[in-house]
């Protein structure tokens, strides 16, 4: 399995420490899940006649659009 070494700031290792634990798994997993999470909102948003949204009782309250 390939590897990779990256560096993040104070900030950002400790959201992932939090989130990690918050989800009883390691910072690596969260990691992975995020990457995952981009690459299918990605797909989606490239069919332009698709919109990717968070609902609340139903109603599209916030659009997620990616850079």
């Amino acid at each position: 399995m390939p590897k990779l070494t990256v560096e993040f700031s104070p900030k950002m290792n400790e959201i992932l420490e939090q989130l990690a634990e918050e989800k009883a798994t390691t910072k690596i997993d969260v990691l992975r899940r995020a990457v995952a999470l981009y690459k299918y909102l990605d797909t989606e948003q490239q069919d332009q006649t698709k919109r990717v949204s968070i609902t609340q009782d139903g109603k599209a309250v916030k659009d997620i659009v990616l850079p």
